[in-house]
C-alpha cells in the first residue's frame, strides 16, 4: 500500500494489533510514538523504528500514505486520542486513525477516505467520518476520556485523580490549578512545576495506567559505567539509558516503578528512592541487582538530589556502588525491594 504507520501506545503492540496489521497492509515503515510504546515494541521484536517524537509531529512530517494506529483504554478515549491528533495537524491535512479498541477506520477532517477504505475494507474495521475540534482556549487544557479514580499526568508527573471524565487545567497567574474534575495532589503540582510553569497547549498530557502487561526480563549488558539520574520524570528515561549506563538512579514512587519496567527488558538495574505515595500506574519489575529505599523521615526529593550530589555518578562496579550507597544511609532509608544476587 506504500503506506506509513504511526503507532501509538504500548497496548496497540501487547493486544498483537501491530502485528496483525503489518501482516495485512504490508506497510513500508512503522514508526513507534511513546515511552513505553518503544517497551512494548522492542519486546514484541517486530520491524518498527523508535521515535522521541509525539504522534501529530511525526505525521506533521510525513507526506504520502499515512495512518495512526492506536488502542484506547475504552472506545471513546480512543476516539477523543484521536481527535486531538488530528487537531494538532497543520490546515488541510486530514487523519487516517485505525483505532483498534473498537476496530474502527477514521477519516478526520476529509482525510485520505480511498486510503481510509482500503485499510477498513483490509482489516474488516468499520469505517466512520470525524472532525476536530478547533484549537483550545489558550492557558487551559481539557483532558478528556478520564475514568474517575485513576492517575492524571502532565509532563509524565501524576498531578492528581480524575473525578469526571474531562479534567479541567489552567496555566494562568503563574501556576497550574485544577478547574474542575481533578482532585489535586499537591505535593505533584510542586514537583511539576519545580522545571517551570508547563505550556499546557503544547504539554503532554493522559489519564490512567502508562502500560497494564508485566514487563519482560531482558538480559544484563554491562556492570560498570555510568549511572543515570532521573527525578521525578520517568518519561525522558530513554533519552538518559545510552550507551555505558550500568545503573539508574531513580527518584520518585511512580518514576521508580517505570524505570524499573523499562530497564527490566534493558537489563539495567535501578536504584530507587521512595516515600509510599505510588498512583500504581504500571506494573513494576526490576532487573537483577536493583534496589529499592523508602526514606523513614522526609521525602524521597530532598533525598534523592542530595544521592545524585554526593554519590559519584561514574562508579567502577554498580554493585559497589549499591553497597556504598546503601551503608551512607543507614538508618535514613528501609529496603523494599531487594533483586541483589538475582
Amino acid at each position: 500500500m506504500n503506506l506509513v504507520m504511526v503507532v501509538h501506545g504500548p497496548e496497540v503492540f501487547d493486544a498483537g494489533d501491530v502485528e496483525r496489521l503489518i501482516g495485512l497492509l504490508s506497510p513500508q515503515q512503522v514508526l513507534v510514538a511513546g515511552v513505553m510504546a518503544r517497551t512494548a515494541a522492542e519486546e514484541s521484536g517486530l520491524p518498527v523504528t523508535c521515535t522521541d517524537e509525539r504522534p501529530s509531529v511525526l505525521l506533521g512530517g510525513l507526506s504520502g500514505r499515512t495512518c495512526l494506529v492506536n488502542r484506547g483504554k475504552t472506545p471513546e478515549s480512543g476516539r477523543i486520542f484521536g481527535e486531538l491528533v488530528a487537531s494538532r495537524l497543520g490546515d488541510g491535512q486530514g487523519l487516517v486513525h485505525v483505532e483498534a479498541s473498537s476496530r474502527t477506520v477514521y477519516c478526520w477532517n476529509h482525510a485520505d477516505n480511498v486510503l481510509a477504505e482500503e485499510i477498513a475494507g483490509l482489516t474488516g474495521y468499520a469505517l466512520a467520518p470525524g472532525t476536530s475540534m478547533g484549537a483550545q482556549r489558550n492557558g487551559v487544557r481539557e483532558i478528556r476520556g478520564c475514568l474517575p479514580g485513576e492517575a492524571v499526568f502532565v509532563n509524565g508527573i501524576v498531578i492528581g485523580t480524575a473525578t469526571e471524565e474531562t479534567v479541567v487545567l489552567s496555566g494562568e497567574g503563574g501556576t497550574v490549578r485544577a478547574v474542575s474534575g481533578l482532585e489535586p495532589k499537591p505535593h505533584g503540582l510542586e514537583k511539576l512545576l519545580r522545571a517551570g510553569l508547563p505550556d499546557l497547549d503544547a504539554a503532554w498530557c493522559k489519564s490512567g495506567t502508562v502500560r497494564t502487561a508485566p514487563p519482560r526480563q531482558g538480559e544484563r549488558t554491562t556492570r560498570a559505567g555510568r549511572i543515570a539520574v532521573i527525578d521525578h520524570c520517568g518519561h525522558t528515561l530513554y533519552r538518559e539509558i545510552g550507551e555505558g549506563v550500568c545503573g539508574v538512579l531513580a527518584v520518585g514512587d511512580d518514576t521508580t516503578a517505570v524505570c524499573g519496567h523499562i530497564c527490566s527488558h534493558a537489563g539495567i538495574p535501578v536504584f530507587g528512592v521512595v516515600d509510599g505515595d505510588a498512583d500504581c500506574i504500571v506494573e513494576p519489575g526490576f532487573a537483577p541487582g536493583s534496589v529499592v529505599v523508602e526514606v523513614v523521615r522526609g521525602r524521597d526529593d530532598d533525598l534523592g538530589r542530595e544521592l545524585a550530589v554526593t554519590r559519584d555518578l561514574n562508579p567502577l562496579c554498580w554493585e559497589e556502588w549499591v553497597e556504598e550507597t546503601l551503608r551512607s544511609l543507614a538508618g535514613r532509608v528501609r529496603v523494599v525491594v531487594d533483586r541483589r544476587g538475582g
